[in-house]
């Protein structure tokens, strides 16, 4: 898929060149990956323009029609309904949006708390927690929160229904926008029934180093890690 962004890729490419029936490579990747192929190339599609808006002068139309789609207004729409920005805003904002908004949900919210961990010698830096609908981070999560180290958390006002809680954490130094070559972590947890009968549901959450297999983080995070990480570097040195 990486290889080949560019091209009309069908699941019947995909699975010929994996030499399985279209069928059985279609189940299998989706319960290996969370997401059926389709979906997954979209990702990786919108995860590229999003890196060569930041790393290139190409125009839109350009990387439009880079990362494998025939129609700019098709690629702008679904890049702002995954990133959350436009693509001419993702590049103008650096990568970075102002503040990372949940999706507007009425009724009465639960909440999950629980502890993160990573594994043993990792530097993760800010850990990214958010609830979605899906197992791809992408658009408005439903609640959200950030924490400066793997510990307890607590994500409130979590609407009914079935959520996939999601962590991505970069280390502290790093550009959460461009993570090639960083050690990234990630984690997910999920589908979670939130109903009205339990308020506080616990969760154990484990970060660890991103796969192959994993789902991008297509939504645009806050500039908040590097804002801390100089923080704390002047806080050091005073």
């Amino acid at each position: 898929m990486k290889r080949r962004l560019s091209e009309p890729l069908s699941i019947d490419d995909m699975a010929r060149f994996a030499m399985y029936s279209k069928f059985h490579f279609s189940r299998e990747f989706q319960r290996i990956t969370g997401i059926s192929p389709r979906r997954f190339l979209s990702a990786l599609r919108i995860q590229e323009a999003k890196r060569l808006l930041l790393t290139t002068s190409m125009t839109v139309t350009e990387i439009s029609s880079t990362v494998g789609y025939s129609s700019v207004g098709t690629f702008s729409s679904r890049f702002a309904n995954s990133v959350g920005l436009p693509p001419s805003a993702y590049r103008r904002l650096g990568g970075f949006v102002r503040k990372v908004n949940a999706a507007e949900r009425g009724g009465a919210g639960a909440s999950v708390y629980g502890a993160v961990s990573a594994p043993v010698g990792a530097d993760p830096g800010l850990i990214y927690l958010g609830l979605f609908p899906t197992r791809v981070p992408e658009g408005k999560p439903v609640s959200c929160t950030v924490l400066s180290r793997p510990g307890p958390f607590e994500i409130r006002d979590v609407p009914m229904g079935a959520w996939y809680l999601l962590g991505h954490s970069v280390p502290a130094s790093a550009h959460e926008a461009l993570t090639d070559d960083q050690a990234v972590h990630v984690g997910s947890v999920g589908p979670l029934e939130i109903h009205p009968r339990v308020a506080r549901h616990r969760i154990d959450f484990r970060l660890r180093e991103v796969s192959v297999l994993d789902p991008p983080v297509l939504m645009a995070l806050q500039r908040v890690r590097s804002g801390t990480f100089t923080a704390n570097l002047v806080k050091a040195a005073g």
